[in-house]
């Protein structure tokens, strides 16, 4: 039976609440998606911390659990994988897949990646890799997670990110439409109101630095998207579960939203256009 570390659950309106883009149906299709696009560059990513049979990994903000089935696969039945979330109902779907797989070696975690010291007492020295997917973007204190990978990591261990840089200069359509521009002003000012922070690549190096890392792989992925392509559905599937909550927490009026929509419409059909997606950084730092 997929074993499950007790810690008290959380609501689903705390799970709404702790997660600025949700964790409802619609999510949880857009994380696949979003998963299965960026799976090559992430299993490269992988491969660069040295992630390999019998290891304990964690995966940190695992969501429903898309990269935690991957990691189990890559770690095999004598290795671990750790996932932690603070979203009960993204931890059960976990639960549910593992099961479905017979993936007896995925342990989930119910709590906050901020607080790994209390969270994963038990694990202290334990960890071979961490890794964690546009997670620092959406933390509050980015800093408490480094000081509690310090702790869990085994001298040598490795962490893996992938997030944000410069992602509201970045994220443009090509030819430019301020319809869409003022849209992803918001999107970068509603999560810095939740305590995010979408230049978080630029500043995590250094907190690595800070708390005994070195640096040992720093670079970025730069992708487009056409209309047609398979990556477009990328950004598509994101206007559509994020732009409305824009105007529900009041980051854009009603007229915002319809004038994107129908730029994304238009931008949709052109055969000379182009996104510029955000860029996605790539970390891996060494415990010493």
């Amino acid at each position: 039976m997929t074993s499950t570390t007790s810690i008290p659950r959380t609501s689903h309106a705390h799970d709404q609440q702790a997660y600025v883009l949700g964790t409802g149906v619609d999510e949880t299709a857009r994380l696949g998606l979003q998963h299965r696009l960026w799976s090559a560059a992430t299993h490269e990513l992988w491969e660069r911390a040295g992630v390999q049979p019998g290891q304990t990994v964690l995966d940190l903000g695992c969501g429903p659990g898309h990269a935690a089935m991957d990691l189990a696969q890559l770690v095999g039945p004598t290795g671990r994988v750790i996932a932690i979330d603070e979203s009960a109902s993204f931890l059960k779907q976990l639960h549910d897949n593992a099961v479905a797989r017979r993936f007896h070696h995925v342990e989930r975690v119910l709590g906050d990646v901020q607080d790994l010291g209390t969270t994963l007492a038990g694990e202290l020295s334990h960890v071979d890799v961490a890794y964690a997917r546009w997670v620092f973007c959406f933390l509050s204190n980015p800093e408490a997670v480094i000081e509690g990978l310090a702790r869990v990591l085994r001298p040598g261990g490795r962490v893996a990110v992938q997030d944000y840089f410069n992602y509201e200069r970045s994220m443009t359509l090509a030819p430019r439409c301020e319809a869409f521009t003022k849209v992803i002003h918001a999107v970068a000012a509603s999560w810095r109101a939740r305590g995010g922070d979408t230049d978080v690549m630029g500043k995590l190096p250094g907190m690595f630095v800070k708390h005994g890392f070195t640096v040992e792989h720093l670079d970025v992925c730069q992708r487009i998207a056409r209309p047609g392509s398979t990556l477009w559905h990328w950004p598509n599937s994101f206007w559509q579960t994020f732009v409305p909550k824009l105007v529900e927490t009041g980051f854009i009026s009603d007229a915002d939203m319809n004038a994107f929509y129908a730029a994304w419409e238009r931008a949709s059909t052109d055969p000379a256009g182009f996104v510029l997606l955000p860029p996605v950084f790539e970390l891996v730092v060494r415990k010493d």
